[in-house]
């Protein structure tokens, strides 16, 4: 046998692995090497699909606890009758499939994480309360509604439950200088409460929107504007026409 290089004799079995020529099924029978030594030899000479078919692809001290002596013998048997079954010179080493095997398993469990995340935020919106309602005080003159990120123009007045109106495009100027707010809807750019009706409303239609906190300023409210911590908020609004629908 070759198992060791010439310089050593065969019966010394602790040698480090690199020192392995060759070893044979009788070798691994005899227990002139370790069951650990074996499954080595057959990692660095074996190709992967070889050593994937046979069940040992993979870490080495791990393969070789989960091996039996049999499971061994039987491939190297077939290492030995198969020409095929050794590593070419084009095939990678294991170390080689082993990262690119984990690197693939990173991305897939992240793609699955990124799934399940998606997933259950979509669920969590299907259930998740209203927090306004809605009572149109003028339909619009056309059936359509904005699209999530188009621009609208708005006509606000927005007032307290006690009836304070804390701003307003309408009221708090005079008629020649006010200009319709302008904003893509939908986005985040106003508060939740506003971007969710305004998806609902129909170009030209006028309405009175009732907000819950939650929907609105929260629990920090905004103090400098009136709106105390808390505060439901009720804004009538107005959805201008764009002047490419053609509707007059």
């Amino acid at each position: 046998y070759t198992f060791y290089n010439t310089t050593y004799p065969l019966a010394q079995r602790h040698l480090p692995n690199s020192t392995m020529t060759s070893v044979s099924a009788e070798d691994f029978k005899s227990e002139k090497v370790s069951k650990k030594q074996a499954i080595s030899f057959l990692q660095e000479n074996a190709s992967v699909k070889f050593l994937q078919d046979h069940k040992l692809f993979g870490k080495l001290a791990a393969i070789a606890k989960g091996s039996s002596k049999d499971k061994v013998l039987t491939a190297f048997a077939a290492f030995e009758s198969d020409p095929e079954a050794k590593k070419g010179d084009d095939d990678l080493d294991l170390s080689e499939v082993l990262e690119a095997t984990k690197a693939l398993k990173l991305k897939e469990d992240e793609a699955k994480k990124n799934q399940k995340e998606a997933a259950k935020e979509e669920a969590a919106n299907a259930t998740e309360e209203v927090k306004y309602t809605k009572k149109v005080l003028k339909k619009g003159k056309t059936h359509m509604t904005p699209e999530k990120g188009s621009v609208v123009s708005v006509w606000y007045t927005g007032k307290l439950e006690d009836g304070t109106v804390f701003d307003s495009n309408v009221e708090n100027s005079r008629k020649k200088d006010r200009k319709a707010l302008k904003f893509k809807v939908g986005t985040g750019l106003v508060i939740r409460g506003w971007d969710e009706a305004l998806l609902t409303m129909t170009y030209g239609e006028k309405a009175e929107i009732t907000i819950d906190p939650e929907w609105a300023y929260g629990r920090k409210g905004m103090p400098e504007a009136g709106i105390q911590p808390n505060a439901t908020l009720i804004f009538e609004v107005e959805l201008e026409i764009p002047v490419n629908i053609g509707v007059s």
